[in-house]
């Protein structure tokens, strides 16, 4: 097994899908264990306590949502779900119960790769492993300055309303994990009527036009359906 510092645990039952992602994985030298039913997958989660769970929803003893909860009692661990599931409802159930990301099958070895550094690169900075300046967030050419609640975009800054601001802000201080439309309201605004997503909506538009189309296009990307996801630089579409 390789020397890697991070240990990944992949729940999944099709067999074929299960050794082609503990290959790709140890190739890029994780530490990767497998399990293929809810029940074993817990089991190895507890004497192993990994640094990411990549779990499928459809297992033979158990619904993989059951999986999330039980971890989330005990652990912020990473989980990336992976499942043929691709219901909005499926997507906003597994993500509101702690989920940090949701991949649709089939998947991209390069997209399943940078969904997993994107996971681990925020636990590192949740746990304080990685330092950052006070004041500054900066995340490629977008630069986020907390005192003076300044955006900057290629070095011009960008004027937005105290609520576009917050809602970027939000999106980076969580980027590579995609936040539902309803948890962005809730931190946002801090109740949710009839209208909150058509509100949220007009402000990702007028951020949008302010940043330029094509800039927020590499940063923000809308799961359609579910809600918005800050891109690390490294995995930009």
């Amino acid at each position: 097994m390789a020397q890697n510092r991070y240990r990944v645990l992949v729940v999944e039952d099709e067999g074929n899908i299960l050794s082609f992602m503990a290959t790709m994985l140890e190739a890029k030298d994780y530490q990767v264990l497998t399990a293929r039913t809810a029940a074993e997958g817990m089991l190895l989660f507890r004497s192993h306590n990994p640094d990411l769970m990549i779990l499928d929803l459809g297992l033979p003893d158990g619904d993989g949502l059951d999986v999330v909860k039980a971890v989330r009692e005990t652990s912020s661990a990473p989980i990336l779900i992976l499942s043929a599931r691709m219901g909005e409802n499926d997507k906003v159930q597994a993500l509101d119960l702690g989920a940090n990301d949701y991949i649709t099958k089939p998947f991209s070895t390069a997209e399943l790769l940078a969904r997993v550094r994107a996971a681990l690169r925020n636990r590192g900075n949740a746990n304080g492993s990685d330092s950052a300046p006070s004041d500054t967030l900066t995340i490629g050419n977008l630069s986020i300055n907390y005192d003076s609640r300044r955006i900057f975009a290629r070095g011009e800054e960008v004027k937005l309303t105290q609520t576009e601001y917050n809602i970027l802000v939000l999106l980076a201080e969580n980027r590579g994990k995609v936040l539902t439309y309803s948890s962005i309201i809730k931190a946002i605004w801090g109740a949710t009527d009839d209208g909150s997503i058509k509100k949220l909506q007009v402000n990702m538009s007028n951020i949008r036009r302010k940043l330029h189309g094509d800039l927020m296009h590499r940063y923000i990307h809308n799961e359609l359906g579910v809600g918005y996801r800050m891109l690390d630089e490294n995995e930009q579409y």
